[in-house]
């Protein structure tokens, strides 16, 4: 059973890292999810660019969302990121994409882009589907 949208924004308001830092859920897809970060001060390190981290948080958070439409609590078991381009400013976006999903795992893509449509980064997860 898919969960609809408003039941799935309701439920990840609480998720409080992505609320204090400043994640976005967009829109949820039928095979997916996007949300948006626009870039702060704080979001920077120290050569001022987006922290991995921030970046890899978004993802993450994006994963997660997409990983629990069907109504399931889901949990990762297995991540992995691959940082392409540094970003500074703007708005970072991620689309979360579903490959695919069985009773008991689901494999989900996640591309993080800047302003101009470039990839900073491609987040590849697999989540353990709880009873």
């Amino acid at each position: 059973m898919l969960l609809d949208e408003n039941e799935i924004k309701k439920f990840f308001k609480q998720d409080k890292l992505a609320k204090y830092l400043g994640i976005e859920l967009v829109d949820v897809l039928d095979d997916g999810v996007i949300a948006k970060l626009d870039i702060q001060d704080e979001h920077l390190n120290s050569i001022g660019t987006v922290h991995g981290g921030t970046i890899f948080t978004l993802a993450d958070f994006t994963f997660a969302v997409a990983a629990s439409i069907q109504g399931k609590i889901s949990v990762a078991f297995n991540v992995n990121i691959s940082f392409m381009k540094a970003a500074t400013n703007g708005t970072l976006t991620a689309r979360a994409k579903k490959i695919s999903l069985n009773p008991k795992i689901g494999s989900y893509t996640v591309n993080v882009y800047d302003n101009k449509g470039d990839i900073i980064a491609i987040f590849q997860g697999m989540a353990y589907i709880k009873k």
